[in-house]
């Protein structure tokens, strides 16, 4: 009987044939297709130039009365920066102790040196509204911080949820003192 393979299927020395050799290179070639579909599509979801030109922004605190507070804009959000009393943060370091939710002390969440200036993003953990407590005529809350109407949850002084369904602290963004009178948010 003669030998009837086709010269493509013999076996070569290491067992692998040249269909093998085939199939590799086809799916390399697919994956490398796939991956230069895939790429700008993926590219395309970062945030555009204007708006990564928007994702720092620097506030002048010189005209934030001790006791008082300011709202500005970032990244879309309201940013809520406080010029804490002295009394406000005596009260929020003795809460450290307290039994909190989500833990985190007063040095936590203000940078040290500045203790005074408190920066939060001023967006309930909750669904995302946005907590009464900027103004002095607002309603602060059973513990003097910020209190979100909506589903009545209680933030400290420190703007760590005390009571209420919020399940987080209000957010502390990213920060630095560029002098005593200015804030780089970002």
């Amino acid at each position: 009987m003669s030998d009837s393979k086709k010269p493509d299927d013999k076996k070569e020395e290491n067992g692998e044939t040249r269909r093998d050799f085939l199939y590799l290179t086809a799916a390399a070639f697919g994956a490398v297709g796939a991956g230069s579909v895939a790429w700008p599509l993926v590219d395309q979801m970062n945030p555009a130039a204007d708006t990564l030109a928007l994702s720092t922004t620097e506030v002048n605190v010189s005209d934030i009365a001790e006791g008082q507070s300011k709202t500005v804009m970032w990244r879309g959000k309201p940013v809520f920066i406080k010029h804490r009393t002295p009394a406000e943060i005596e009260e929020a370091k003795k809460d450290d102790t307290a039994e909190l939710r989500d833990p985190q002390t007063d040095a936590e969440r203000v940078k040290e040196g500045h203790e005074k200036w408190l920066v939060t993003v001023g967006i309930c953990t909750h669904l995302g509204c946005v907590p009464l407590g900027q103004k002095d005529s607002d309603v602060k809350g059973e513990y003097e911080g910020w209190f979100c109407p909506c589903h009545g949850s209680h933030y400290d002084t420190s703007g760590r949820i005390r009571k209420g369904p919020a399940p987080k602290n209000l957010e502390v963004p990213e920060y630095t003192f560029i002098n005593d009178t200015t804030i780089k948010i970002g």
